[in-house]
């Protein structure tokens, strides 16, 4: 059964951390990939208290996104900050989880990741496009 440390081989997160680093450089957005094992209700909530544990909320234009994953309960959501939910949208997100569900079912868990996490930096690069002066505000390691 996996777990949320050996959910991805070690190649499959560096291929996510990878993802994360070249998503965001396109935009002044921050992308973070959280996992656990398990979700106690609804997977949105909890990953509204991530964002807040993991201060993505501290990002200058509110522009970081989360993706929550939790193993054992085969749950997933997607959340943005107020700047970026606020161009996107709820249904953006759906989207995102959708794929990303219907994918992980056919097995291609990781592969399916990267593209999300690709698909969020090519949306945040849309509105929040890199500057000059952009620094990397937030880790791109997973949290577990």
């Amino acid at each position: 059964m996996p777990t949320a440390r050996n959910f991805f081989s070690e190649q499959e997160q560096q291929l996510l951390v990878q993802s994360i680093s070249k998503a965001e450089e396109k935009t002044s957005g921050e992308i973070r990939l959280h996992i656990e094992n398990f979700c106690f209700g609804n997977e949105l909530k909890a990953a509204k208290k991530i964002f807040a544990k993991l201060n993505m909320h501290a990002t200058a234009e509110r522009n970081g996104v989360l993706i929550y994953i939790a193993t054992m309960s085969k749950k997933i959501a997607v959340v943005g900050d107020e700047g970026i939910h606020q161009k996107l949208g709820s249904e953006f997100w759906d989207h995102v989880v959708t794929a990303l569900i219907k994918k992980f079912k056919e097995g291609r868990k990781a592969e399916a990741l990267s593209e999300c996490i690709l698909e969020c930096g090519e949306q945040l690069g849309k509105y929040f496009p890199r500057k000059d002066d952009d620094k990397d505000e937030l880790t791109n390691t997973i949290s577990y």
